[in-house]
């Protein structure tokens, strides 16, 4: 047998949430190795990454960008020079918007190339693999990053004495043009110094290169660690430019590292560059029949605008971010032209308009009173978003508007929002919110801004997706002001406005998106195509508003000259794609699979939103790219797989995110164990743990008669995973199946537990298996036994009893001291909220160990306790009505819960329990150490 037949893999995987990514937490241990099959995708960045313990021998991050188009290859090989099995980690950073295209691991001179699957492919491998007793690394989601738009890639494997084990990984981006400049962002994190350490990148640009700045390694994501100006690169750069190629190469000796770090670098490497393009109508390349279309214009002159500040003013508002958007402004109103016109409106359950019924022209003495203003604003009450976005309507688009006689201003509409929660007061149903602001707000473009984590990012991006703009997240961090600050400023120059790319329809098709309601100045517009064959001239035409007219322009681009225009090699460029001919074909591909996605979450039908995902997960598959509709595969062949049996090795797998994010890893096996939370202080009074509705979590507290309570906001195919105790291998899983939303609030998803799995070795005589749905549960085990769920019946197998009795529920005692009960909830006249689901109870728990982990399983040994501390009212990003506020008290951790009633509005839903003290979510996760992502086994 080879070394590589024996080496196990152990796959651990982080969200950076993205969070979204979102972003950061919970792991979990499940048995993996190399003959098994594995799906990996990129996860958010932890903000401690692991230490390393073996060797790295040689780290390289190769990038190549040709007209915007990067592709970045990581490398790293690691070398266990110690006389024992070590794990080693491998680590990217990749912003959220890069799709991965490779993955390859190299083990003993054997190399295992990744292949992208569709998420359903996916799935039958798990089971296949399940089946024959292998065990399977399952990505079951991305979620969106809120970490500074990053998201982390972490793979570690267990390395046996003497191996060298290398990774690489492929992401691709096309980097977006913000204030005039291109930004590359490549992250350094190889967790150690290394002896041989190189970062090679090479630009190529038809068009020319006007400028380029490497800069200071950036350590912190923090805007105020951003150097400016004439900061030195890193010593060891060395930076090469000419006309239309620049090369830059970094190569730091091993004192140059630790004088950075003795542990390494942990920084990201920033390049900025710019494009010379004097063709007023931008630059066209055409190549195999793809064409890209990059539309910049320079010098035009700025168009005055009519821009509405609306700022959330709500109770959650209080202290610093509050503050930070009063510095943030102050600096924003002293930017105004004086052509143009404002106005300000704060929010929170009331409205108030600065000026009444109008905006007024940024003068002097305009912007000191409206710094006076902001001065005095003070953040209390609710949340009513939908009046404060009809109140800047009438401001942008008054009525008055729709007279024949009205003449249009020449100024450019711009509404910015701001909000750091979700809709609690009045108008609360985000389709309505939806409906009424794109009727009020007519051709204005809207602009929202998320301060936080808990503000309704999701309603802001639909929100802006039909009125013309975009939605941005801010960080709550130190540089919150400066975040503020520097969107204003991208926004705040626009040249054009109603901007029409065309392209005749007998020439081109599968055009991506080629009409703007704005061109700002320093970005950029990007359109994508396919030109049919035969074509030899592409017409391309432009229309447009400017400061005094419409503007329009027209060009032909010889397809014939243009056909090799995309690859490197003809602009002699040492580097170009590496390989990769056809950039323009994969741009296009990486643009149109952005463009569906945002069309899917835009999209209300849900045979719309299947098409789209279906056209999506086409491309992903035919051009290798990992999305939220892929997964990534590594797959040994069979003929490799060893025939002698091996002990099982336990495999690592964390994910961390919060509820927004991006992707996440997570294994499942047949034999798995997880690790989550760290262990608590035992305390004799056993808690009883209820799951069950939508679903929610209850704990009940024995010294205060009362209930601790936590919400999961689960998607439909999430498998949960609810207990799991290592010393008896029970695991309980449930799975999650979608339920209608709520009116008024149809954006939060809603879920039910169709189907639960039990498994148990705890009678010692082999592993019995308990699968129950709606319909019946099918005990495994020594046979195979199937009890209707109306009729009474009772099965004992391997030390494990299960009686369905006539109150439809089902009772599965595995031995002493562990006991369920599974109730089946069926309507005979249901609403239309309510659906058949199963709820699951832990009705004895003595018998769980105190390793015992799982959504529910943690909660058996924790000594929890609730002491209330005075009355409160609250309001702002939370919809909760509040009776009392306490402090939880659970280990060393002290964490302040509120003591809703059943009958309150947005509270519990199901109504066997009365009286709750509700832990938000965030507060959960840390408290858990561990975001709820973690727990899900499964996803589809």
């Amino acid at each position: 047998m080879t070394m590589d037949d024996t080496m196990n893999f152990k796959v651990q995987c982080i969200l950076v949430f993205f969070a979204f990514c979102m972003q950061e937490g919970l792991s979990k241990d499940y048995e993996a190795n190399l003959g098994a099959d594995y799906l990996l995708q990129r996860v958010r960045r932890q903000s401690k990454p692991a230490k390393a313990v073996l060797k790295v021998t040689d780290y390289h991050v190769r990038c190549s960008v040709v007209s915007r188009y990067a592709i970045t290859t990581v490398q790293s090989s690691v070398w266990n020079q110690l006389p024992i099995t070590k794990e080693a980690a491998f680590e990217v950073d990749l912003p959220s918007s890069a799709f991965i295209s490779n993955f390859t691991i190299t083990s003993n001179g054997k190399v295992y190339v990744a292949q992208v699957k569709e998420r359903a492919a996916a799935r039958k491998m798990y089971d296949a693999a399940k089946k024959q007793g292998k065990t399977l690394c399952f990505p079951i989601a991305l979620l969106p990053s809120r970490e500074r738009e990053i998201e982390k890639f972490r793979v570690a494997v267990s390395v046996p004495p003497g191996a060298l084990m290398s990774f690489s990984l492929s992401y691709e981006e096309l980097l977006p043009r913000r204030l005039g400049r291109y930004e590359l962002s490549l992250g350094l994190r190889p967790g150690q110094p290394v002896q041989n350490l190189t970062l090679e990148v090479s630009i190529t640009e038809r068009t020319g290169i006007s400028f380029i700045k490497a800069f200071p390694l950036k350590t912190s994501r923090l805007i105020s660690n951003t150097a400016q100006g004439d900061a030195d690169p890193p010593a060891s750069t060395h930076v090469e430019h000419s006309a239309g190629c620049a090369r830059v190469r970094y190569s730091p000796t091993i004192q140059q590292q630790n004088s950075i770090s003795s542990k390494g670098l942990n920084a990201d490497f920033i390049i900025q560059y710019d494009v010379d393009l004097r063709d007023p109508l931008g630059e066209v390349q055409v190549y195999d029949g793809y064409f890209v279309h990059y539309f910049a214009p320079r010098g035009l002159p700025v168009v005055p605008k009519d821009v509405i500040f609306v700022i959330d003013v709500s109770g959650s508002m209080i202290g610093t971010k509050i503050k930070q958007t009063k510095q943030a402004m102050s600096i924003i109103l002293g930017d105004l032209r004086e052509g143009d016109h404002f106005n300000i409106i704060t929010f929170s359950d009331k409205v108030y308009t600065w000026k009444k019924g109008r905006t007024v022209r940024a003068t002097r003495q305009n912007v000191r009173d409206a710094k006076d203003f902001v001065k005095r604003i003070i953040a209390e009450g609710w949340t009513n978003i939908n009046a404060a976005l009809l109140s800047a309507a009438l401001l942008v688009n008054p009525p008055s508007s729709a007279s024949p006689n009205h003449l249009p201003s020449p100024r450019v509409p711009l509404v910015i929002f701001l909000t750091d929660g979700e809709a609690t007061i009045g108008v609360t149903a985000g389709d309505t919110i939806l409906s009424n602001a794109k009727k009020a707000l007519g051709s204005s473009s809207l602009f929202g801004l998320a301060f936080g984590d808990d503000a309704d990012f999701l309603l802001l991006k639909r929100l802006a997706l039909d009125n013309r703009g975009v939605a941005r997240m801010v960080y709550e961090d130190a540089d919150a002001a400066l975040q503020l600050k520097g969107f204003f400023d991208e926004v705040a120059s626009p040249l054009l406005s109603d901007i029409q790319l065309s392209y005749l329809d007998d020439q081109a098709f599968d055009i991506t998106h080629a009409l703007f309601p704005n061109y700002f100045q320093g970005s950029e517009l990007v359109v994508a195509g396919r030109v049919k064959p035969g074509v030899k001239d592409l017409k391309v035409s432009m229309s447009a508003t400017d400061v005094t007219q419409r503007v329009n322009l027209e060009n032909d681009v010889l397809v014939s000259h243009a056909k090799r225009n995309g690859s490197a090699e003809s602009l002699e460029c040492p580097g170009g794609l590496e390989g990769i001919s056809s950039f323009v074909r994969r741009l296009w591909a990486y643009f149109t699979i952005k463009e569906l996605l945002l069309a899917k979450l835009n999209a209300t039908d849900p045979a719309t939103q299947r098409l789209l995902a279906d056209k999506a997960t086409n491309l992903s598959l035919k051009y290798n790219f990992v999305t939220p509709v892929t997964s990534l595969v590594v797959v040994k062949p069979d003929a490799e797989t060893p025939t002698t049996a091996k002990p099982a090795t336990a495999a690592t797998v964390t994910t961390t995110g919060t509820t927004t994010a991006t992707s996440k890893i997570l294994a499942a096996g047949p034999t798995s164990t997880a690790k989550t939370a760290p262990s608590r202080k035992t305390t004799t009074s056993m808690l009883s743990v209820v799951v069950d509705g939508d679903p929610h979590f209850v704990v009940q507290l024995p010294k205060l008669h009362q209930n601790l309570c936590f919400t999961v906001d689960g998607r439909a195919n999430d498998v949960l995973r609810l207990i799991e105790e290592p010393e008896r291998g029970i695991i309980v899983d449930g799975h999650l199946m979608g339920a209608p939303p709520k009116r008024g609030a149809e954006l939060r998803p809603r879920t039910y537990f169709d189907r639960l799995t039990i498994s148990s070795a705890a009678g010692g005589s082999g592993e019995v298996m308990i699968s129950l749905s709606l319909d019946a549960v099918v005990v495994e085990g020594e046979g195979r036994d199937i009890l209707p769920i109306n009729q009474q019946g009772s099965v004992a197998r391997r030390g494990a009893t299960v009686t369905v009795d006539n109150h439809r529920s089902c009772w599965i005692e595995l031995n002493k001291g562990v006991k369920f009960l599974v109730m089946f909830h069926q309507y005979d006249h249901p609403s239309y909220l309510q659906m058949a689901h199963l709820g699951f109870y832990i009705t004895d728990g003595r018998g769980l160990s105190a390793s015992t982990q799982g959504l529910l399983g943690q909660f058996q040994h924790a000594d929890i306790s609730v002491t209330p501390v005075k009355d409160y009212l609250g309001g702002g990003a939370h919809n909760q009505a509040i009776s009392a506020l306490g402090l939880l008290r659970w280990g060393s951790e002290e964490i302040p819960v509120t003591l809703q009633d059943k009958t309150l509005k947005d509270t519990l839903r199901k109504h066997h329990v009365g009286k709750c003290w509700v832990v938000p979510k965030a507060e959960v996760e840390r408290l858990l150490g561990h975001p709820y992502e973690s727990y899900v086994v499964d996803g589809v």
